[in-house]
């Protein structure tokens, strides 16, 4: 009867293999064996054959070990009688085995069944019916597995990273704005008598505890997102350190490693200060503007200078406009006509769509599609918007559009607004560096940064006043000049310029009177 190890003998010189080496007919040969032979076919102009089948190639193939004849053959040719396991080296560099503690041989073959590496006698005598596949097949796969494993802590940590930069400038941002809110508040406290010096003092306390709630509520996600990534970062060490490992170990430890899971950490800092400060600025801007006016004509009447004064002291004094709880603006339209400027749409930032006319005092959105206009740094590219050519700095600015139809953002904006981007970050309202009230059917919709804002009451009004009052940070929208809608209250810091965005078909004019 055949020796079953006689499969793993060369055809050649009839020993065990040594460097087994597969050619293209799918024989089997030492390589010194069929190098030897072909050198000797060489001397005597003979083309390469296999020696075994006798088909011929048309130049000598290039030599390749097979790797799994290898091991088998190693595992064959064992005679190790050492009673603990023991590490071999297979000739030519191949990478270090374990001998079986029963059969001292090679561990060549993964049972899956038993989930341990076995020996070619443990795989016919004790596995012959499991699925099993070569040991250094297996490793590959595990490999694979630890590689895929190390990718998805890698994307989760890059993951958090990002959320850690992110809240980082969140939380920055959210000071500044805090910080502004707190300046304008004092402003305002520090004009009136020494009587609210003690309501300064509690409201500034009140919004210091805001601030230190707000940002200490941020700084511990910060915290968190922080211990999360160094848990990664060991993570991904864990399983670096598993490659050197052997086989056996590598193949056990990378089972058991598993990706952490964690629930998702909000990075947004949206403080509410100034929604719950409404009633205080509301009562400050009311009284401010009483005490004011009435001191001011206290004063003129006692000292007797109605005639005298100057045109500087009889300017009328820049009151600052209610909250949106307050009742409407004093006087109704008249008082909202002493504020009134005129203004012009500004051809170097309308959009291709857009069609100026009536001394730009009127744009309408084009059905028929962009028109050719020139390039220019100011014009927005992409975006259906026009700016107004009037920019403020201060003081009180009133101004009306005739709108044709609710299919617009009506509002103000810095100069920096983007202008060449796609998207809506270059819409009014839709960044940090404007304000816009979006007109639709059946709704308003405030816009600031991003956040919208959705208003309770009518949305069918054509004509939309807006009053900017600069020092007061305050935008506030009328409806048919009278009706009050919203009002958006911030620090200023840049000029301020009127913005349009216009929907396809709807066409927007500036109001002289």
């Amino acid at each position: 009867m055949e020796s079953p190890n006689s499969n793993l003998n060369c055809a050649i010189c009839l020993d065990h293999f040594r460097f087994p080496v597969t050619i293209p007919c799918g024989h089997t040969f030492c390589k010194k064996c069929i190098t030897r032979h072909w050198d000797t076919q060489s001397k005597s102009d003979v083309e390469p054959q296999c020696p075994f089948c006798n088909e011929k190639f048309p130049a000598r193939p290039i030599l390749k070990r097979n790797v799994s004849i290898s091991m088998l053959a190693e595992a064959a040719n064992s005679t190790s009688s050492s009673c603990r396991e023991t590490v071999m080296r297979v000739s030519e560099g191949a990478r270090a085995m374990l001998l079986c503690d029963r059969h001292k041989k090679p561990l060549v073959y993964y049972c899956k069944q038993d989930k341990m590496s076995v020996c070619c006698e443990c795989a016919i005598s004790e596995c012959k019916n499991h699925v099993q596949v070569l040991l250094e097949a297996e490793r590959e796969n595990q490999e694979l597995l630890l590689t895929r494993k190390s990718a998805e802590v890698g994307k989760l940590m890059e993951e958090t990273e990002r959320n850690i930069r992110e809240l980082t400038e969140n939380i920055a941002k959210a000071k500044v704005t805090l910080q502004q809110t707190s300046t304008w508040v004092n402003t305002k406290f520090s004009s009136l008598m020494k009587v609210l010096v003690e309501k300064q003092e509690a409201t500034e306390h009140f919004i210091e505890e805001e601030k230190q709630a707000a940002c200490s509520q941020a700084e511990a996600r910060l915290n968190e997102l922080q211990e999360r990534a160094q848990k990664l970062r060991e993570c991904q060490d864990e399983i670096a350190a598993l490659h050197n490992l052997s086989d056996t170990q590598l193949i056990k430890e990378s089972v058991l490693v598993e990706v952490p899971r964690f629930k998702d950490i909000p990075v947004d800092v949206t403080p509410n200060l100034q929604e719950r400060l409404n009633g205080v600025t509301d009562v400050l801007s009311r009284v401010s503007k009483l005490v004011s006016e009435d001191l001011e004509k206290a004063v003129s009447t006692a000292m007797g200078q109605d005639k005298q004064a100057s045109p500087q002291d009889k300017r009328p004094v820049l009151a600052v406009v209610p909250s949106p709880a307050a009742p409407s603006h004093p006087g109704g339209k008249e008082g909202l006509s002493a504020y009134r400027c005129s203004l012009t749409f500004d051809p170097r930032t309308a959009n291709s769509h857009l069609l100026l006319s009536q001394e730009n005092r009127r744009a309408e959105h084009l059905t028929s599609g962009p028109r050719p206009v020139p390039a220019h740094d100011a014009r927005f590219d992409h975006t259906w918007q026009v700016l107004c050519f009037q920019g403020f700095t201060h003081g009180q600015h009133y101004w009306e559009l005739d709108v044709s139809k609710p299919w617009a953002y009506l509002g103000v904006t810095y100069e920096a607004i983007p202008r060449k981007e796609k998207g809506k970050r270059c819409m009014v309202g839709m960044n940090e560096l404007s304000w816009s009230l979006q007109l639709d059917e059946g709704q308003l919709i405030a816009w600031h940064n991003g956040r919208r804002e959705t208003l309770s009451g009518h949305s069918t009004h054509s004509r939309i006043g807006m009053l900017l009052d600069y020092e007061a940070g305050t935008l506030t929208y009328f409806g048919d000049g009278q009706t009050r809608l919203h009002a958006f209250h911030c620090a200023f810091t840049h000029k301020l310029f009127p913005a349009c965005w216009i929907g396809e078909g709807v066409s927007i004019t500036l109001c002289s009177t």
